[in-house]
């Protein structure tokens, strides 16, 4: 059983950089790239997001981002084998809560519960290594990957388990070369979608 977890939030905020207002990852065609290029196939997916709170009178740039991110959250949601889990921000400082807890938590407790042998994490957020090393530790024959988008690297964990560096724009990435790093090359024009 092969399980990918998104930290969808981190995910999100790379794929804006990358696609900017006007377009938005296609994350369903993302998914079919990967597991074409990887020759594998995900049983489930567990994704983790919230949505950014709306001001009370929001800037165009914020209309424009605020629907970048609908678009892109529902996109998501239409892939199949995708459990989306979304938390929420809180209402005086607009932080995200809940989300990286949860994945945190599952991806632990799935980990005792045999619900995948195999785990992949997207993301470029260092603060679940502890999660990982949690896993390895009590589970030494399950498989653990990193994925992450050439804008949002994890540098702490590459050179801890083997990663997968999805690479879009084609520019140069800076970082020392490990034996256990690997380029994903995806045409920007597979997985976009213009607005």
């Amino acid at each position: 059983m092969k399980a990918l977890f998104v930290d969808g939030t981190n995910l999100y905020s790379g794929q804006y950089e990358l696609f900017g207002p006007k377009a938005y990852l296609n994350f369903s065609k993302l998914i079919k790239e990967v597991e074409r290029k990887l020759n594998i196939s995900f049983n489930k997916i567990y994704f983790y997001a919230s949505y950014s709170p709306k001001s009370k009178k929001p800037s165009e740039k914020e209309k424009l981002y605020l629907k970048n991110e609908a678009l892109f959250y529902k996109n998501v949601k239409q892939t199949r084998n995708v459990a989306f889990f979304t938390g929420y921000r809180s209402k005086t400082s607009g932080k995200e809560k809940e989300v990286d807890v949860k994945l945190t938590a599952d991806l632990v407790v799935f980990s005792f519960l045999k619900k995948y042998n195999h785990v992949f994490l997207m993301t470029g957020d260092a603060d679940f290594l502890q999660a990982l090393f949690t896993i390895k530790k009590y589970h030494s024959n399950i498989k653990i990957n990193l994925i992450c988008f050439e804008n949002k690297i994890m540098y702490k964990g590459m050179f801890r388990f083997p990663t997968y560096i999805i690479q879009i724009l084609r520019e140069p990435i800076l970082y020392n070369i490990s034996r256990s790093l690997k380029k994903i090359k995806i045409d920007k024009k597979k997985v976009s979608v213009k607005i």
